[in-house]
Parts: C-alpha cells; sequence; structure tokens
C-alpha cells in the first residue's frame, strides 16, 4: 500500500550509496529521529532491486514513505511509493500513467514558480524549489531566492519542499518564508551525529494541539 506524502516535516535525501550497509543504517538512523518522508538517490544504479526493496520496508516499517529519485521503472519494481522528477525526467502524466493514482510524484521546480504551477495542476504530490543556499551537494545550482516561497505559499495547494544548503541553522527563516517540508543532505547525513540531525531539524515542525 502507498503511503502518503507528508504535509510537513523533515525530507531526507540521501547521498549517493556507495556502501549498502551504511545506507541502510543512516536512513534508519535518520528515521528514529524524525524524518517524515525519505527520497533515494542511486545515480550510478548501484543498488540492486532486492536492496531497495529492503529500504522501502525499512521505511514502511517507521510509516514513511521511500521515494525513488528519477528512476520511475525502479520505484514500481521495488514497490516505492512514488518518484521525484527532475527538468530531464519522465513526463509527470507517464509517471502517473505507470505508478498509478496514489503513487507519490515530486517535482524539481529549481526557481520557477510557473513550472510549480503547471505540475501542481498536473496532479504533482508536491512541488521543490532550491537552491537556497550554496549547496555542497549541487554546487552549480542557481540560487533561489526566499521570496519564492512566499510566492509559492499563496499560489499552490500541495506541499512546498525547500532544498539546497540549508542548515539546522538556516531552517527556521525558510520555514517561515513558506516551506511545508525542509529536504536535508549534506547537513542530515554528513552530520557528526544523524539522529540528532534529524531530530533537530523535526523539532521545528511541532504537531498541532489537539482541541
Amino acid at each position: 500500500m502507498t503511503l502518503p506524502f507528508p504535509r510537513r516535516g523533515l525530507y531526507a535525501v540521501t547521498p549517493d550509496p556507495e556502501d549498502f550497509e551504511r545506507l541502510k543504517r543512516q536512513i534508519r538512523t535518520v528515521l528514529s529521529g524524525g524524518a517524515r518522508v525519505v527520497q533515494l538517490r542511486d545515480k550510478h544504479g548501484r543498488l540492486s532491486l532486492a536492496q531497495v526493496e529492503e529500504l522501502v520496508a525499512l521505511c514502511h516499517d517507521f510509516q514513511t514513505p521511500l521515494i525513488v529519485n528519477d528512476r520511475v521503472d525502479l520505484a514500481r519494481r521495488a514497490g516505492a511509493d512514488g518518484v521525484h522528477l527532475g527538468r530531464d525526467d519522465t513526463d509527470i502524466h507517464q509517471a502517473r500513467k505507470i505508478l498509478g493514482p496514489e503513487a507519490i510524484i515530486g517535482i524539481s521546480c529549481y526557481r520557477d514558480l510557473a513550472w510549480a504551477d503547471a505540475a501542481a495542476r498536473a496532479g504533482a504530490s508536491y512541488v521543490a524549489f532550491g537552491a537556497f543556499f550554496p549547496s555542497p551537494s549541487k554546487p552549480e545550482a542557481a540560487p533561489a531566492p526566499l521570496a519564492l516561497l512566499r510566492q509559492a505559499r499563496r499560489a499552490l495547494r500541495c506541499p512546498v519542499v525547500a532544498i539546497g544548503g540549508i542548515t539546522l541553522e538556516r531552517a527556521p527563516e525558510v520555514i517561515e518564508a513558506g516551506a511545508d517540508l525542509i529536504a536535508a543532505i549534506s547537513a542530515l547525513f554528513h552530520a557528526p551525529d544523524l539522529r540528532r540531525a534529524a531530530a533537530g531539524f523535526a523539532r521545528l515542525f511541532p504537531e498541532p494541539k489537539r482541541r
């Protein structure tokens, strides 16, 4: 069963895997720290189908969706909850046709609000903007202004994800600007204490008080 995309919280984006067992331990740790969604990046195809299936099962143990970056085929075969698509990846309509109506489909919109609006209208589950700060993972990324998040929050109904150089110290101003979720790679997976880092981000998204 496909898990739903969260409305708020920490969006953990994995570094490209070099050691599967280490990656699995890292994912378990950030999940225990409070990550609400995991995006698996495997740009070089190092992971086997069985390994991806194992990571999907791990995330589901925490009731957390796992999304595959770029590869719609792998997402379908591994039983992942969805896919994240960039500028040159599969068309959103084709991805939806392959993965089904309940699948999570996220779109990288960089700094283009019109693109995000079109993606939302086409059925995107969420849109992502960035980079908002210099990013160790994508140093070539063009900077996006925080004002873009304010505009997106007013214009879009789907969740808005912010990514790119967002540290624990910078995250509050990004959330204040309108981000529903904070995506982190280096600030999370390169932290000395992954669980502590994840918990720090998670605390920025307190649960709403019950009446």
